[in-house]
């Protein structure tokens, strides 16, 4: 399977690495495991579902469906 570079999974890398705080700071307040944080951003790892929508809500990342050619949502 192909990952897009613009892929939720690099998105979400990026905004951590403009975040500023510690991966053990982050990992508190976002309420998951340091080593699932870690490991994502320097293994290449997955997290679950659940872990992005934790990370997700601190960083203030939101989901957008962008238009398809046609210009309605996919």
């Amino acid at each position: 399977m192909t990952i897009a570079m613009d892929s939720l999974s690099d998105q979400l890398r990026e905004r951590i690495r403009r975040d500023g705080r510690s991966f053990s700071e982050l990992a508190r307040v976002a309420g998951v495991h340091k080593a699932s944080l870690s490991g994502f951003m320097t293994s290449g790892r997955t997290i679950t579902l659940e872990t992005a929508d934790r990370l997700a809500a601190v960083l203030k990342v939101r989901l957008a469906d962008e238009p398809a050619p046609n210009g309605r949502p996919h």
